[in-house]
Formats: structure tokens, C-alpha cells, sequence
């Protein structure tokens, strides 16, 4: 079973990052398990569980559908990220692989899994929403600018989503 939990919630108020414990297994399988930002890649994150996506942790703030979904907790772009290749497939089942991405803009894959796609959508659904809640009053102002407006507009789309299955 696919499990996502993202715990331990901070604000770095020097570097405008919401950094947090992430942990995320797939049945035996951890695939992290350690202090990361969590908001940069929190739009590629939700859009994967919509839509197909594909990494480029190079890729300029405002193409945030290929931000890798977690990255090292210093804000650093350059440094350590969990990237992730994510196809939806027939009958309801997301295939998440996870990919060491090299500069030349292709990636090497790592490990495959298939998760139910309504599990995967709820997981990430529930930290989506944790992040609205946690920001809320804060003096926050993220690298991508927009970062709030596209993950309450994810959201909205994941509800939508959930309500049709």
C-alpha cells in the first residue's frame, strides 16, 4: 500500500520555504525517509495525481509541473531531490516511478510501483490541504509566486475528481 506522510511542518522564514519530515513507502518499499521542502515540488505533486508528469528539476519556477516532488530542505534547487516519473494507467492505477534525474535533462529510473489511483489521489489530496491550513497567517512568500493560487486550484480539480469516481 502506498503511504505518504509529510509531518513536523516548519516555515524557514529567511529562505521562504515550508520544509517538513517526509516519509513515503510503498508496500516494504521506503522510498524517503527525511527532513525535505515540501512546498516547492507541492504542485507537481498534486498535478501528478490528475494528470501524467514528467521531471526536470531544471526547469525554470513557473513550469512547476516538473519540479521534482520533494527536494533537500536548504531550498537549495541544486541539491538532493525525489523526482518521480507518474503515468496513469487503464483500470485505475497509478505507476510511480521513481528517477535520479541527470543534467542533460534525462533520468535514470530507479524503482517502479502501481498504487491505486483513488489511494494516491487521497494521500496527496491530504497533504495538499495541510499545507493550505499550515500557511495561513504565515508571511509567506515562495520562490514561485504563485505557488498558493495553483495548489488551491489542484486542489479544486482533485475534489472535483474524487466526486466522479
Amino acid at each position: 500500500m502506498f503511504e505518504l506522510s509529510v509531518t513536523g511542518w516548519s516555515h524557514d522564514k529567511d529562505l521562504q520555504i515550508i520544509q517538513a519530515d517526509v516519509q513515503m513507502a510503498v508496500g516494504d518499499s521506503v522510498i524517503i525517509e527525511e527532513p525535505l521542502c515540501v512546498d516547492v515540488g507541492l504542485p507537481a505533486l498534486l498535478y501528478s495525481a490528475l494528470s501524467d508528469t514528467e521531471p526536470n528539476r531544471f526547469a525554470p519556477p513557473d513550469q512547476w509541473e516538473q519540479m521534482p516532488f520533494f527536494v533537500c530542505g536548504c531550498g537549495d534547487p541544486e541539491c538532493r531531490g525525489f523526482s518521480f516519473v507518474v503515468h496513469h494507467l487503464p483500470e485505475e492505477q497509478i505507476q510511480l516511478i521513481s528517477v535520479e534525474e541527470r543534467t542533460n535533462g534525462t533520468y535514470r529510473e530507479l524503482e517502479t510501483h502501481n498504487i491505486p489511483a483513488d489511494h494516491y489521489r487521497k494521500e496527496v489530496l491530504e497533504i495538499g490541504e495541510t499545507y493550505l491550513a499550515f500557511i495561513k497567517g504565515l508571511d509567506y512568500k515562495p520562490y514561485f509566486a504563485d505557488t498558493v493560487k495553483v495548489v488551491e486550484g489542484l486542489i479544486h480539480q482533485l475534489h472535483q475528481q474524487r466526486r466522479s469516481e
